[in-house]
């Protein structure tokens, strides 16, 4: 059997990143040039296995320009065997000075399609092998236009007052249902934002709404217009009774800021709340596996 090489890219080499033939052409992904135009992947944080001169493995970790976190793991591509992605990962931690997180992309449904985790879990074993630790899963969904439901009737909306009130919500709710771009926030800005979500979002009336019931707050939903493309970033609620109307009336205010595409990020084993953004128009775009060290 050939050796294998495993070292990190240099200045020049992003053509050699991209000579592997995409494996999951379905999945968006930032192309690896225009991440390193935009100064998220770099070189040095770019590692590859090669065999015979030619890549069986590579990987990418992504680090925003002012990211006050450490790089997390966005692209990575396994063709050989498991064992040589994870001496990829075992060397690219060493030089980073201990592991970092990954989170595994795959498209929508992917357990139920063969051909595609064949694909999804080579490279996640790999990380198994490397020692990191699979913590959840995360789905990501899209709403493009599709008719909302119409509002049940039973509770009303309203902008929050001040940070005092949307702070007291998020205190009280706990556990938000939705939490749209948390691993971004984090690794940027060092916030949580389903505990300190003003820190990301801040408390503009408008990014935010609340349900009531009788005149009592029971929901609280916050949104982003203007990001990378309008996010339902936050959802929460008291009454799980509120999480239809809540769902719709948070997209129905974005889609009449203009938004053509609203994207929010649930966690996979959120049963009802997956039912219920489906039901108000969104459909699954992709699978987040998450690992950490």
């Amino acid at each position: 059997m050939t050796d294998v090489v495993v070292r990190p890219l240099v200045a020049g080499e992003e053509n050699l990143f991209d000579s592997l033939p995409d494996p999951l052409p379905e999945l968006r992904q930032v192309p690896y040039a225009d991440g390193v135009a935009s100064g998220g992947y770099r070189p040095g944080n770019t590692w590859v296995a090669l065999r015979g001169g030619r890549i069986v493995a590579r990987a990418a970790w992504v680090q925003p320009p002012g990211a006050v976190g450490d790089p997390w793991l966005e692209r990575f591509d396994v063709t050989a065997e498991p064992e040589v992605g994870a001496e990829l990962l075992r060397a690219a931690h060493e030089a980073f000075g201990g592991p970092r997180p990954y989170y595994a992309a795959a498209p929508a449904y992917w357990r139920r399609r063969p051909d595609v985790r064949a694909v999804v879990e080579r490279p996640m074993e790999a990380a198994r092998l490397a020692g990191l630790v699979e913590r959840g899963e995360r789905l990501r969904f899209t709403w493009t236009g599709t008719p909302l439901p119409a509002a049940s009737g039973r509770h009303t909306f309203r902008p929050a007052r001040d940070a005092a009130e949307i702070n007291d919500l998020v205190r009280r709710i706990g556990e938000p249902e939705v939490l749209t771009g948390a691993e971004t926030a984090r690794a940027v800005a060092g916030v949580d934002i389903a505990t300190d979500p003003l820190a990301w979002l801040g408390d503009s009336p408008g990014a935010w709404r609340v349900a009531l019931t009788d005149g009592e707050p029971v929901g609280l939903a916050g949104t982003a217009g203007d990001a990378c493309y309008p996010l339902l970033v936050y959802l929460g609620v008291l009454d799980p009774a509120v999480r239809g109307d809540l769902l719709a009336e948070a997209t129905g205010v974005l889609a009449e800021g203009g938004a053509r595409e609203v994207v929010a990020d649930t966690d996979a084993h959120r049963v009802a709340t997956v039912a219920e953004l489906e039901r108000t128009g969104f459909r699954r775009l992709r699978a987040r596996v998450v690992f950490t060290p």
